[in-house]
């Protein structure tokens, strides 16, 4: 691997430019196996998997990578002594790549690390799904320049996906799985059970390894979207703890970029369904038909029938609720006795759960039914939806008033009518003056006579 991220550059950038590294094209990146490092006065070297430097102009950030691979597991007294060369040696970053997977983005599947939120030395992990993602998204979907640069990442992407290469993807939820399952639908699940504790945190990491599955394939970052009072991870913990022990339910969101609004994942250990769904603000610049009109013309026929359409409208106490299909059939369906417009949808699709501990059984998996259920839901109904924005206003120009008529000088003017009983009778002034003439002011011509 870290023959490939030396020679490949966009990989590099991708894998530590986010942990403070330079990304700069021109960075010198190098790579080194098995370095041996003593710690203090001690006789025994140490010898982390690799060190890897990427230098620009006068900077230069070191980190030490330590690999597992197939079923072995990090070790926190391992990861502790790196950490502390690490500081001895002024690097800057210790960085771990298994196949655990983090319960969240800024935190590390290893319990017991005794780096400080303050350390100058950062500790980051990678899990193999998440590198095989990156690498995917840069060649699938970004592109690399380089010709030979694009072959041997896309060597080591084939490499990744050899099921004897040793990095797996998340297929187990672990021993505890069927006794949790099964007293969550009993009633019989107990909040201090540490195998409660222990599914909750593997829901997490089958979330993110959900996210970085559809990253992969859409090109785009895909993220769990948490609330602020559970971005610590033991809060969150407590969080699901609690929902699964008092109602049997697991539940997450994931982010994906452009969409109109998140996908809601929700499992009923209970009930054994899990359903997605997605919420959708309603144009108001229309009707409450047209409304309905609007969100079912957008969905084509290879949705799912079972898909729910719940329609909110402002200030309602609950919302109407009718198939996809019933809404095709009758856009009225959805407004309700009052006839209210519609300020929200949510469509959402359930199917059975998995029951099944591990994947690619006989019997279903629990893993594979929220892994399809993902994928079918966002590529026949989300990535179809598109969000209702208003349209520009318009400016408003004044009607001009039409311009009165003017002559030019070779039109005749218009010829002077007199009806005929406003004529002036013989020997009156034709405009109805009859004084007498007075004396004339100037010089008349000599054939000048006066009307008679």
């Amino acid at each position: 691997m870290l023959a490939v991220v030396e020679a490949v550059r966009d990989l590099s950038t991708a894998m530590f430019s986010p942990l403070g590294a330079s990304k700069a094209q021109r960075a010198e990146v190098r790579c080194y196996t098995e370095v041996p490092f003593k710690l203090g006065t001690g006789k025994n070297a140490s010898r982390p998997d690799g060190l890897v430097q990427v230098s620009y102009g006068k900077s230069t950030w070191t980190a030490l990578v330590e690999v597992k691979t197939g079923t072995a597991t990090l070790d926190a007294d391992q990861i502790n002594g790196y950490w502390d060369i690490a500081r001895e040696q002024n690097f800057d970053a210790v960085v771990t790549v298994s196949n655990e997977i983090a319960p969240s983005k800024d935190s590390h599947p290893t319990e017991g690390l005794k780096v400080r939120t303050n350390s100058k030395v950062k500790v980051h992990h990678y899990s193999w799904t998440a590198l095989l993602s990156m690498c995917e998204v840069i060649k699938e979907h970004h592109g690399v320049d380089d010709p030979d640069q694009a072959w041997i990442l896309g060597e080591l992407i084939r490499y990744l996906r050899h099921p004897n290469s040793g990095a797996t993807a998340f297929d187990d939820m672990g021993p505890e799985w069927v006794a949790v399952r099964d007293a969550a639908r009993d009633h019989a699940l107990r909040r201090n059970d540490p195998a409660a504790r222990d599914i909750a945190q593997r829901w997490d990491q089958l979330l993110r390894f959900a996210a970085l599955r559809l990253e992969a394939d859409i090109g785009q970052p895909v993220t769990q979207q948490l609330p602020a009072a559970q971005r610590e991870v033991p809060k969150r913990v407590q969080y699901l703890v609690d929902r699964l022990t008092s109602d049997g339910l697991l539940d997450g969101v994931l982010r994906i970029p452009n969409t109109v609004g998140d996908l809601e994942l929700s499992v009923d250990l209970r009930a054994r369904r899990i359903t997605a769904a997605v919420s959708v603000t309603a144009p108001d610049d229309r009707g409450g038909r047209a409304r309905c009109t609007w969100l079912a013309g957008q969905l084509d026929g290879d949705v799912d029938r079972r898909l729910v359409v719940e329609a909110f409208a402002k200030n309602a106490r609950s919302a109407t609720t009718a198939t996809l299909e019933q809404v095709r059939d009758d856009k009225d369906c959805l407004l309700g006795d009052d006839k209210k417009d519609p300020v929200r949808f949510r469509l959402s699709l359930t199917r059975e759960m998995g029951v099944a501990r591990k994947t690619g059984r006989a019997a279903q998996g629990f893993i594979d039914s929220v892994l399809a259920l993902i994928t079918d839901f966002y590529g026949t109904v989300i990535q179809d939806l598109t969000a209702w924005s208003p349209k520009a206003p318009k400016i408003s120009r004044p009607t001009p008033a039409p311009e009165p008529d003017t002559l030019t000088g070779d039109d005749e003017p218009p010829a002077l009518s007199v009806p005929a009983e406003a004529e002036a009778p013989p020997g009156s002034d034709p405009l109805g003056d009859t004084s007498t003439p007075g004396p004339l002011l100037r010089s008349e011509p000599s054939d000048y006579r006066p009307w008679s």
